[in-house]
């Protein structure tokens, strides 16, 4: 199965339908009304970026559990404050399990920000887009083949009407896509291997009285395979797609090993992973995953071997090109050799070469809107779901398994929750 076969013409052509006066009726009237899905760390961070850094005004939100709503609204209440902005409306406020129906159905949003657990992902985009809505999707789509091929369907249905985008924002950070230009336009010649890792602190666990077994499990779904696609699919997959982006491709095969070595609490998702991906034209990338110790324990680098030259481009430190075309990023000052690593927290938010990524990537989305230049990443978003999959599936298995081989594969993430006693 070749790259058009997996897509399945997802990639249609693009048209230009709306103008934003027309979209939003005046440029005083212009401003995107976004909805916030999963009102978490992460969510909320994404959210304040989009208030900060982009014309759009969140004015609706949507969570499972009302304490995560009731915090968001007071932050966003104060951000929208401080941008000369109405609070926002009790009405446009969405709790329970079908909350993001309701906030898909709502008149009052153009575009949802989806950062709910992973396994929601593609039935929240699949209401989102059904509704008309321009959709925002945290990564992955998907936790296993079937969600991420029924990720690809709705992104044929979003097709030239809808901006569809997936949080990749490490694909905008300035220095890294530069970097990655750079090794396009070929200044470190043939790409030949590339070596990664991603070394992260333990996920943050959360804990509360009453609650039952089915809300400790929702609350700390990093821990939880099936609601995180593990690391490597959760978290991993950042520098995993950024292999892809450079190759041009997806991997065709990939062995893996790995385990639960340290952690010891409760869930079942791995803290090690060591892969080797086969990508066409024989070149290999030897990626490897930890997670757990704490904060400072957070490391990320991808090194591209060409025929003249190598490229470095690491969450912090130097992004450069050694070689007969010798680069390096003089934007934003990356931290020098030996200097404490880049700022991480829980919520994605980072210093250095990640500075302005989540600025980039949420000015990109909206402009996608107000111009009428529709946004589709459900083909990119999916192909680098699976080729996180793929090593998962390599390393659980313990033997090699290639593309076609998991595309076959009847395997299927089922939650095996009562969502209903959370409506």
């Amino acid at each position: 199965m070749d790259r058009r076969e997996f897509i399945g013409g997802a990639a249609a052509s693009g048209v230009m339908l709306l103008k934003s006066r027309t979209a939003f009726g005046s440029q005083a009237n212009s401003a995107v009304r976004l909805g916030l899905l999963g009102c978490g760390s992460r969510g909320t961070s994404v959210a304040t970026s989009f208030a900060k850094n982009t014309s759009a005004r969140i004015v609706a939100l949507a969570d499972i559990f009302p304490d995560q709503l009731a915090t968001a609204k007071a932050h966003f209440d104060q951000v929208n404050s401080s941008l000369g902005v109405p609070a926002i409306d009790p009405k446009l406020m969405f709790r329970g399990y079908r909350a993001f129906e309701e906030l898909a159905a709502s008149p009052d949003v153009d575009a949802i920000q989806i950062s709910t657990p992973p396994w929601f992902h593609v039935q929240h985009l699949d209401a989102v887009v059904e509704a008309g809505k321009h959709a925002y999707c945290e990564k992955p789509l998907g936790v296993d083949v079937a969600q991420a091929k029924q990720a690809l369907e709705i992104g044929k249905r979003a097709q030239g009407r809808l901006s569809l985008d997936v949080g990749f924002e490490v694909r905008s950070a300035p220095p890294i896509a530069e970097a990655i230009r750079r090794i396009h336009a070929g200044d470190i010649g043939k790409v030949v291997c590339i070596a990664a890792h991603y070394n992260a602190p333990a996920a943050v666990s959360h804990s509360g009285t009453n609650w039952s077994a089915d809300e400790f499990r929702l609350r700390n779904w990093l821990w939880d395979r099936v609601l995180s696609g593990d690391i490597i699919v959760e978290q991993n997959i950042h520098v995993i797609d950024l292999c892809n982006w450079i190759i041009g491709s997806h991997p065709l095969k990939a062995s893996a090993t790995g385990g639960r070595n340290v952690i010891t609490h409760q869930g079942d998702t791995w803290d090690n992973y060591q892969v080797i991906y086969t990508y066409p034209g024989d070149v290999h990338v030897s990626f490897s995953s930890t997670q757990w110790g704490g904060g400072s324990w957070f490391d990320v680098t991808e090194r591209i071997f060409g025929a003249t030259g190598i490229a470095e481009a690491p969450y912090s430190g130097p992004v450069r090109i050694i070689g007969a075309n010798a680069w390096s990023w003089q934007g934003n000052a990356p931290a020098a050799p030996g200097a404490p690593a880049a700022g991480f927290a829980a919520n994605g938010a980072f210093s250095d070469n990640l500075e302005f990524a989540d600025r980039e990537k949420d000015r990109g989305f909206i402009e996608s809107i107000t111009s009428g230049n529709f946004h589709n990443q459900a083909e990119a978003g999916a192909e680098s779901a699976v080729s996180a999959m793929l090593g998962r599936m390599a390393g659980q298995r313990g033997h090699e398994v290639s593309w076609d081989e998991q595309m076959q594969h009847p395997e299927v993430y089922t939650l095996n929750m009562n969502m209903a006693q959370f409506t």
